[in-house]
């Protein structure tokens, strides 16, 4: 079995390498703030992903420099894609989102954007100048659906339902702008059948790129005290591999597959500790297909 990859994939768009430096633009989120809910994500600390180049008392130029610097000692010729990733990053006026998209493209050497969101989040508005914006440089834009399954959604408090998802996912798509979506294997109630049966149903969907990861049970969400006090499955890597395999085989070939695990900072992740890399996964998956002939 075949995939397309994200690194294949992105380096057949530039004629040089590309790196995206992730900003945090002080959003918050509709279900922390009580537009929706309180509390956000069940699963989510946005300090699993967030790397100390990303702070959010410094302007959105100032973070790029910082990423820059951090990538430019090891490759000196990179281009950059400031990726807006922390919490939603679409949670604003246009007008106010316009500025902060304009500022990243002003940065020197930054080549695109990517703007992850949540599908609940995103207006016509909005999309309307998305759409111009795509016309004149490289652009992504990363829902989290996390899910088909709507009994799921809202055991973690994702405030939204598949529906909402694919509308977002279509609407996008339709304005041509390269669409990402990113899910989530192992939430609470959903064992490997349950993924394996949302497999074509994520797959139906006009996304260009996926993100999957395995669930991580964090220090400090609520996540973390739903699993003390009624600890659910977590995959081992060999459960997990078989899983990715089966989900993978289930997708159209055309999907552009960007990661398949998730590695959150040791002194944050309270399971699953599975000691490897996200290439490390990446590796040992692409052995156990060759060697099914997958």
């Amino acid at each position: 079995m075949k995939y397309r990859d994200f690194g294949t994939w992105i380096r057949e768009r530039f004629p040089y390498r590309v790196q995206k430096i992730s900003v945090d633009a002080g959003f918050t989120c509709p279900n922390r703030d009580g537009h929706i809910s309180t509390g956000g994500c069940t699963f989510c600390n946005n300090q699993t992903f967030s790397p100390a180049f990303c702070n959010r008392n410094k302007s959105v130029s100032e973070q790029l420099e910082d990423g820059k610097a951090f990538f430019a000692r090891k490759y000196p010729s990179m281009k950059y894609l400031a990726y807006f990733q922390s919490y939603t990053n679409t949670y604003a006026g246009t007008e106010t989102l316009k500025r902060m998209y304009e500022e990243a493209l002003d940065a020197d050497d930054v080549v695109g954007l990517v703007i992850g969101t949540r599908p609940d989040c995103v207006s016509d508005d909005l999309l309307d100048y998305l759409e111009e914006l795509n016309r004149r440089t490289f652009l992504i834009v990363e829902y989290g659906i996390e899910s088909a399954n709507d009994d799921t959604l809202r055991r973690i408090n994702r405030g939204h339902t598949f529906a909402c998802s694919r509308e977002a996912v279509v609407r996008t798509h339709e304005r041509g702008i390269l669409t990402g979506g990113h899910i989530i294997l192992g939430l609470p109630g959903e064992d490997a059948a349950e993924s394996l049966r949302q497999a074509p149903i994520i797959s139906d969907l006009p996304l260009d790129i996926l993100k999957i990861h395995q669930l991580q049970v964090i220090k400090g969400t609520p996540l973390a005290r739903e699993y003390a006090q009624r600890p659910f499955h977590l995959y081992t890597v060999e459960e997990y591999i078989d899983l990715i395999i089966q989900y993978v085989s289930a997708l159209r070939q055309d999907l552009v597959l960007e990661r398949f695990v998730s590695q959150s900072p040791s002194e944050l992740l309270l399971a699953p500790h599975w000691g490897l890399k996200n290439h490390e996964f990446t590796n040992l998956l692409n052995q156990r297909m060759r060697a099914l002939n997958k």
